[in-house]
């Protein structure tokens, strides 16, 4: 049961007071994060490349260097309806939550009000018993009286009903507490640490949905130069599948008028029906890029020929990229941010695991009122209040706080590593990326040249079997090679395009496209109003 404080101890609640005040601008235990230093190049191993300059990436809306209005209208679908990027929007929130959470821990934990109602009957053999009550009391005097005149009978029904002097077995009790405090004081920063925690995951998950995004855009772009690159080997299959069709067309002829012989019919029969082979299988391909593209546009599997419109040409890279320098990665590739962001965490992690080394200090109070019958529960002589200050120290702990400092130390220890080892790989990525786009780019011209020699090789080929001059096994070869070239051709500029948008990926290129709007589509944010109150936290534009 809480006890009384005389009012001549205010000055002692006071003190309590200056002490909590005291307590509460404490010290902060554990390491103050510094960001870790990662090995940087000053310049790209390409800078020097014709077709790379040092000047800033112009990335924000990169897809657009492509010049394609398809692929503008695919990335704004897929950035309004990709259910990925939608709950990496909703764990922002989440995380923001998190750290109302952490903020909530710096004012008293415990804050109560409570009542309560109980029957009570103790052991009358029990070793230390309740003492008896006023009222009990003067019935017990009572009841010895009545004896002592002789009413045996009546004083021991009444001594039953009373029970042993000093003894009170049954009773019953009322408490209504108006408030019940607990505050457990930040002496060691163990609060405020947590709320560096969240501070950093808050804005580690913004860098995640940024690096979800960031993906997002490249997958869209990725799909539909594959696409487009698709549609263009499927047109060429077609047109060398006609040449080869006349062909066989006429050698069957020549077989009928006994110039040409029946391994000359086999032969071109052979490669057409190896040609048309390649026609399924490509319109295949085209089908499963054009499923995968709902996937990220947020749409079922469906038909969206009306979307992508009639067939376009591969869209081509421009002939300067601008990458800016190495150093940039930091800042604006987002899955670095995380990582970083998350190391901030894992830091303020260490200081909460130091503070269990040292003792917790809290203040208590209960202000309430408690009485045997429940009409004496409002009198004045009913108030109860207790207040004060308490400590809690593990001293025998056997190692387990220890141990987990050093736990969560090593943790710390391993994700710098990691985020070392992410910027080297962000590095590799972006020179990779280039020397891929560089590498394409240069075979475009000699790809072509030859694709145009093969068509005329083709032609002549062709006149030159009618005319009896070569054999059908010259026309076979040339066919064949035009094929080869000419998918090598659409293969090459499919590839430089694909390699320029793996180069933005790895700039970090793209997020920037949720600046100024909210991350949460409207329609997920009626949802969730319905189900919880989010206090204004769903409207603030990010």
């Amino acid at each position: 049961m809480p006890r009384f404080i005389p009012e001549s101890r205010n000055g002692c609640a006071m003190g309590v007071l200056g002490l909590a005040a005291l307590l509460l601008a404490g010290c902060m235990v554990g390491p103050n994060y510094k960001e870790p230093t990662a090995h940087l190049e000053q310049e790209w191993m390409d800078a020097g490349d014709p077709g790379v300059q040092r000047g800033a990436a112009e990335l924000t809306k990169w897809w657009e260097v492509l010049h394609d209005p398809v692929l503008n209208t695919l990335v704004e679908r897929a950035y309004q309806n990709n259910p990925s990027l939608h709950a990496a929007a909703i764990r922002v929130l989440q995380a923001q939550a998190a750290r109302g959470i952490a903020v909530g821990l710096l004012f008293p934990q415990q804050q109560d009000a409570t009542g309560s109602f109980s029957w009570n009957q103790t052991s009358e053999n029990a070793g230390a018993a309740e003492p008896q009550n006023t009222a009990r009391l003067r019935l017990y005097n009572h009841v010895s009286a009545l004896q002592g005149l002789g009413l045996n009978p009546v004083g021991y029904l009444f001594q039953k009903w009373a029970g042993e002097p000093g003894v009170d077995n049954r009773f019953h009790n009322w408490e209504l507490y108006g408030l019940s405090v607990g505050w457990e004081l930040d002496v060691w920063g163990r609060f405020r640490r947590g709320i560096e925690a969240a501070d950093a995951t808050v804005l580690a998950s913004l860098a995640n949905y940024d690096d979800v995004l960031v993906s997002l855009i490249a997958e869209v772009a990725a799909d539909y130069v594959l696409l487009r690159t698709s549609e263009e080997q499927l047109e060429i299959v077609r047109q060398n599948l006609k040449i080869q069709q006349e062909a066989y067309e006429i050698v069957k002829l020549r077989r009928e008028g006994g110039t040409a012989t029946e391994l000359d019919v086999a032969q071109a029969e052979t490669l057409m029906h190896e040609t048309e082979a390649e026609i399924p299988a490509t319109e295949a391909s085209i089908r499963q890029t054009k499923i995968a593209l709902c996937t990220l546009l947020g749409m079922p599997p469906q038909d969206i020929s009306e979307l992508l419109g009639e067939q376009r040409p591969i869209p081509s890279p421009p002939e300067i990229v601008r990458l800016g320098v190495p150093a940039e990665l930091l800042r604006r590739r987002p899955d670095i941010r995380r990582a970083e962001r998350l190391l901030a965490a894992q830091c303020a992690n260490i200081g909460i695991a130091v503070s269990d080394l040292y003792p917790h200090f809290s203040l208590n109070g209960d202000i309430g009122l408690s009485a045997e019958h429940f009409p004496d529960l409002y009198r004045g002589n009913s108030f109860q209040a207790f207040a004060g200050p308490s400590v809690r120290w593990a001293i025998l702990d056997y190692g387990r706080f220890e141990n987990n400092v050093r736990v969560q130390d090593a943790v710390f220890q391993a994700s710098i590593s990691d985020y070392e080892n992410l910027v080297l790989q962000a590095q590799g990525e972006v020179e990779r990326a280039v020397a891929g786009l560089i590498g394409a780019q240069q075979q475009l011209t000699p790809l072509t040249g030859s694709v145009e020699a093969a068509s005329r090789a083709v032609d002549v080929a062709q006149q030159q079997y009618k005319g009896g001059i070569a054999n059908f096994t010259t026309v076979l070869v040339v066919q064949q090679f035009l094929l080869t070239e000419q998918s090598r051709l659409v293969d090459t500029r499919g590839l430089a395009a694909q390699n320029l948008i793996i180069l933005y990926r790895a700039l970090g290129g793209g997020w920037e496209l949720r600046e100024g709007k909210e991350l949460v589509p409207t329609d997920i944010k009626e949802q969730m109003r319905k189900r919880t109150d989010w206090d204004g936290m769903i409207t603030v534009e990010d």
